[in-house]
């Protein structure tokens, strides 16, 4: 098997397979020959998991998926890498290269028919520019999936993995915490990767709940007042939902109060259960 954490090794590929990096899809290529394989042990990976990649770049992570888990679907869409994939993970018989865009392909459709009776972990290096919504993807569309665990930019793992009602919190958090459970696993310097980002990562791990914390009518209008409540940081959680919902101050006054909560609070204050709380009441 090739030395895909080698720098030289990886140049030397790309370059028979006339491949460039293309920093407009965020490909930023691991080197550090010791985060992949933790990564993969993170996520409790055996012969009757299926793995669920997301970007492989060289391989470099779908070789250590491949060499735990039964099954690894990776989904790649630079048409490029394709050649360069077959190489590197030639040696492996349990690796799909999936040449589609995550957030457009049917993956309940495709993991159905991929992957009958395994369990699902999503296991992947994130193109930074799309973190999130893949997140939210993964989470919102209630998919069999046991766990997801990902590299993302530091900011981003601080967010993600924040306490709901802490000042690192924000609608995300809220959103992250509503579907999983969500931690920190360890830190990976800038220096880890080809070409080096200018931001540092962290390994985060989501485990998905089996049901939400707690109780609401309306997932949809939840989520509509959590995203109205963080609009504007700055300002009371008051006059945030008032100008996000188009919902007269006095009525939100009325529902804070019937929450148990003070006008003046905001939104970075407000816990799981006051959202559903003031979701219940105004909406």
């Amino acid at each position: 098997m090739k030395n895909l954490s080698d720098i030289n090794v990886i140049k030397s590929v790309m370059s028979r397979h006339g491949v460039t990096f293309n920093k407009g899809l965020g490909q930023n290529f691991l080197v550090d020959p010791e985060v992949c394989p933790a990564m993969a042990e993170a996520a409790g990976l055996n012969e009757n998991t299926c793995a669920i990649e997301i970007g492989p770049g060289v391989g470099v992570l779908t070789a250590e998926l491949a060499k735990r888990a039964g099954k690894v679907l990776s989904f790649e869409v630079d048409t490029r890498l394709l050649p360069v994939l077959s190489e590197t993970l030639a040696e492996f018989n349990n690796v799909e290269i999936i040449n589609q865009d995550v957030m457009k392909a049917d993956l309940k459709g495709i993991i159905e028919e991929k992957c009958k009776g395994m369990e699902i972990a999503v296991v992947a290096n994130l193109p930074y520019y799309i973190t999130s919504p893949i997140i939210m993807l993964l989470l919102e569309s209630r998919l069999p999936v046991k766990s997801v665990t990902v590299m993302v930019q530091k900011e981003a793992a601080d967010r993600l993995c924040a306490e709901v009602g802490s000042r690192d919190g924000g609608a995300v958090t809220v959103a992250v915490s509503y579907y999983s459970e969500a931690q920190k696993l360890f830190y990976v310097p800038r220096e880890s990767f080809l070409p080096p980002p200018k931001v540092n990562s962290e390994v985060i791990q989501l485990t998905v709940r089996p049901e939400p914390p707690v109780t609401v009518s309306d997932e949809e209008k939840f989520f509509k007042l959590v995203k109205a409540a963080f609009s504007q940081r700055r300002k009371t959680a008051e006059n945030s939902i008032s100008a996000g919902l188009g919902i007269p101050k006095p009525q939100i006054a009325e529902a804070l109060e019937k929450a148990g909560l003070e006008r003046t609070v905001r939104a970075e204050k407000l816990t799981m259960d006051d959202f559903a709380a003031l979701a219940e009441i105004l909406l």
